[in-house]
């Protein structure tokens, strides 16, 4: 009987998980923590309605769609679900229902200690590893008091059933928490692939026609700075000092034309092998009289011997803008860190400031094209330093805080096996 409710109790579990995927796409209901909310809060209220009643105890899932409603719908989310199970709890009454609001508050505490954590994670298989662990949460709770109510009744003669009964419970409890987290990483999973794929498009469409204007405005510029270099050499009156500030801003013009083209389609011409953590180096090097300039602290952490193959250039270029916008984001007396190190994950570079940091909103449009946080800039060198990473197998994630700073996360694939072999049989 026990089992049979439990199962009930699974599929209770799972209809919110397949409504949010139906309205995901919905900004209104999708993304709001107060639809997750009510529909997570629904669900525990019927895992209780439906429980099974032993022992003077009430034997239902309702703490799994409380854990699913802090991980994946927020703080928010996870007190409309609180609420509502304490609210059920008081509606059906018992002897326990002292036990029943000890038991939802505590079994609520560390899902939301743990938010924070559960956010920083980015692989699929470890954020659901961490939300079976702290899906187990509220089975340690249920334990303890069953273990204190076995202590404090007559349900002390009922050892061995009780028993299988906290074994059944926790391994349905598991089962549930770690499908229904499978779920929910798929729609999260997918939405990310429909942005992306969205994005790509978007970016696509820009870069061919940005490379076309380019290309039209290049030629007449080419034209003309070839005039103006002509006169220069030869006229050395009074227009001698306007003729070089032209030709200043007609090379700056260049500038942000190859910015457009590279956007366009980033062109790797000499693929070689790098040493990361000299270019890394290099970069730091390169951007310390700026830094120094500004008052910042450049504090690098890099691992040796991290290689991989590209054209040494343009990773370079992206590299420098990056640090570069992290250094102009932070205050005087602040602090720029930079990190590489590889794993079996891959090859990871950290570049972290203490500046002002950013709004969601403004990490979301990070990449778009022609969109700043600087007074001065036009977004060009963002956007085509994520280009560059993008056609390098590479990916990057920018987390931020206000007041706390902002975190570029830079990571590329680890070097496949064959390559390694032919690397160790080239160098024997």
């Amino acid at each position: 009987m026990l089992a049979e409710k439990l199962l009930l109790h699974v599929l209770i579990i799972l209809a919110p998980v397949l409504i949010y995927y139906v309205v995901s796409e919905n900004k209104r209901f999708g993304q709001s923590p107060y639809f997750i909310g009510i529909l997570q809060g629904l669900s525990a209220s019927l895992c209780l309605l439906f429980a099974f009643y032993d022992y003077g105890l009430y034997w239902d899932l309702r703490y799994i769609p409380l854990v699913l409603a802090i991980l994946y719908g927020g703080p928010k989310a996870g007190v409309i679900v609180l609420a509502a199970i304490l609210g059920t709890r008081t509606y059906l009454g018992g002897d326990a229902l002292a036990f029943g609001y000890v038991s939802g508050l505590v079994a609520a505490a560390i899902p939301f200690l743990m938010l924070k954590r559960f956010n920083k994670i980015q692989i699929k298989k470890k954020r659901i590893g961490f939300a079976v662990l702290v899906g187990l949460w509220p089975n340690f709770v249920m334990l303890a008091i069953l273990i204190a109510y076995l202590f404090s009744s007559a349900a002390a003669n009922e050892g061995p059933n009780l028993l299988l009964y906290i074994l059944l419970f926790g391994l349905i409890q598991v089962v549930g928490v770690g499908f229904a987290s499978t779920l929910h990483e798929a729609v999260l999973e997918r939405e990310l692939m429909k942005q992306e794929i969205r994005r790509a498009e978007k970016l696509n469409t820009l870069g061919e026609l940005a490379a076309s204007i380019a290309h039209e405005v290049r030629n007449p510029l080419t034209v003309v700075k070839g005039f103006l270099q002509l006169m220069h050499r030869e006229d050395k009156g009074k227009n001698y000092q306007y003729i070089g500030l032209i030709l200043s801003e007609l090379a700056r013009a260049e500038s942000i034309i190859n910015d457009y083209l590279n956007f366009a389609k980033p062109e790797f011409k000499k693929i070689e092998k790098v040493d990361l953590g000299e270019l890394l180096s290099d970069v730091k090097m390169l951007l310390n009289p700026l830094a120094v300039k500004e008052g910042i602290h450049l504090e690098s952490y890099l691992e040796k011997n991290v290689v991989m193959e590209t054209d040494k250039n343009q990773f370079k270029q992206a590299l420098v803008n990056i640090l570069k916008n992290a250094i102009e984001a932070t205050p005087q007396d602040g602090r720029v860190y930079i990190k590489l190190f590889s794993n079996t994950s891959g090859i990871q570079i950290l570049i972290k400031d203490t500046g002002k940091g950013m709004t969601k909103e403004q990490v979301s449009r990070i990449g778009t094209l022609f969109y700043t946080t600087k007074d001065k800039g036009t977004g060009l060198g963002t956007t085509v330093s994520m280009r560059i990473i993008d056609t390098m197998n590479g990916k990057v994630v920018y987390s931020s805080e206000l007041g706390k700073g902002t975190e570029v996360k830079i990571s590329f694939p680890p070097v496949r096996q064959e390559e390694q072999v032919r690397e160790e049989s080239i160098v024997g």
